[in-house]
């Protein structure tokens, strides 16, 4: 079980760190062009479904078995923390619309997590 916990520690590191970075450089763009935030807002979401893909893939790889549950905790795990700070932070429960991107967050992170399995078994059968 401790493997399946250092997994998600990375997993989520990983997903909070890419989720930093890119909206750093989105932040940028808003300041200093002349883009609208209302246009980068389907860009944002393929960019966080990408960051929790590749989450997923971390966890996955250091869990190096039940990928999908690695990635599918990850997931959850973005989700639960997300929801806390909205709910505490800002007194708002989730709407409809933030339950099904965070599916897709859970779906993505889910299936990083068997690509991530499969790497890294890939690449321990190649020594």
């Amino acid at each position: 079980m401790s493997r399946l916990g250092s997994a998600l520690v990375y997993g989520i590191a990983t997903v909070f760190v890419l989720a930093a970075l890119v909206s750093f450089i989105f932040s940028l763009l808003l300041k200093w062009t002349d883009i609208h935030e209302s246009l980068l807002t389907w860009i944002v979401f393929a960019a966080s479904v990408v960051s929790l893909f590749i989450g997923g893939v971390v966890a996955g790889g250091k869990s190096q078995e039940k990928g999908w549950l690695a990635g599918g905790l990850t997931g959850l795990l973005f989700t639960a923390i997300i929801f806390l700070f909205q709910f505490l932070g800002m007194e708002k429960s989730f709407t409809v619309e933030q339950w099904l991107y965070h599916l897709a967050f859970f779906a993505a992170a889910s299936l990083g997590g068997i690509v991530g399995v499969n790497l890294s078994s890939s690449r321990y059968e190649r020594t």
